[in-house]
């Protein structure tokens, strides 16, 4: 439906030619704009109402292990079964924090989730065979874990903005106290607060990404990220970052970059780059953190997925 949207409004109503950078940029927003809209209130939504049959005790019992670092673990591996971009993957976030979830457990999630995933898993799978998938879905959860532990060492919960917070869905009664028209309403409420909170930041960061999905070209990849630049990784994370896409969308672009020489961390690196350490990512997420945490957040998963790169490229 979206991309029927898109294509008509771009190829007919317009009559832009195919091919061309400006339509090619205008078709990927009117594609993603409506996406990533209806399924932003489709996630909250479904959060909401599941969360009014899942006490904050329950959700913090889950994922507050003892061991801060066994949560990381499990924080890291729900992001696995849970394909969202980041903007959808920012509700759960948020309903972490507010379930009293510690940081550094909800960002090995925030990270993960975008990052690695089933539709990952069998993409790659796929197109390159059993271990680069593994290799991808291993490394993606070290970087996510790790990223998380640290970052839950330094205790920076006071960077989070205030109204995470502040924001409550439904009351904290217990569930059998609720009846379907309050969990509908509580549910319609925290949507609409939440949605008012991230849209324009959502249409910034995907018109940045539709700009330069149509005018900046892949061969600049493969000429600053290529074998013989011993910074080649670093390169590559840093060619990444502007560049928007999910898993679905990235893999094919790693495929054909493979396909042109370059070694399977840097091309690791660059996915991982773009999937989950994005500058879209980065405007969207200045709504729910402080500069100090989102700089702190971005600078450690950066650095570990260079590391991935560099130690993937050594192995294989």
């Amino acid at each position: 439906m979206f991309k029927w949207f898109a294509d008509f409004i771009t190829y007919q109503l317009l009559a832009l030619p195919r091919g061309e950078r400006l339509s090619e940029s205008l078709n990927f927003f009117l594609y993603d704009i409506p996406k990533i809209y209806t399924l932003l209130i489709s996630v909250v939504f479904f959060v909401a109402i599941l969360r009014s049959f899942l006490p904050p005790e329950r959700i913090r019992k889950i994922l507050s292990h003892e061991k801060e670092f066994i949560g990381n673990i499990l924080a890291a591996a729900l992001g696995i079964f849970t394909p969202f971009c980041t903007c959808s993957a920012i509700p759960l976030f948020i309903g972490m924090l507010e379930s009293g979830v510690p940081l550094g457990v909800t960002m090995s999630f925030l990270v993960s989730s975008p990052t690695i995933n089933e539709v990952a898993l069998v993409l790659l799978w796929g197109l390159f065979g059993w271990r680069v998938a593994v290799t991808y879905i291993v490394s993606g959860m070290f970087v996510a874990v790790v990223a998380g532990f640290l970052i839950g060492r330094l205790k920076m919960e006071k960077y989070v903005e205030d109204f995470v917070y502040q924001t409550k869905i439904i009351s904290d009664a217990p569930d059998a106290k609720l009846t379907w028209k309050e969990r509908i309403a509580g549910g319609v409420e925290y949507t609409r607060d939440i949605f008012s909170q991230v849209w324009l930041y959502i249409l910034i960061g995907v018109g940045i990404g539709a700009f330069i999905h149509g005018y900046v070209p892949m061969d600049l990849v493969l000429k600053y990220a290529g074998k013989a630049n011993p910074l080649a990784v670093p390169i590559a994370v840093l060619i990444g970052v502007p560049l928007y896409a999910n898993c679905a969308g990235a893999i094919p672009v790693v495929q054909a970059i493979l396909e042109k020489g370059l070694p399977l961390g840097t091309s690791l690196a660059f996915l991982m780059a773009v999937t989950g350490l994005s500058l879209p990512e980065f405007i969207i997420l200045r709504k729910v953190l402080k500069p100090k945490l989102l700089l702190t957040f971005f600078g450690t998963v950066a650095l570990g997925i260079i590391l991935i790169g560099y130690f993937f490229n050594l192995i294989f």
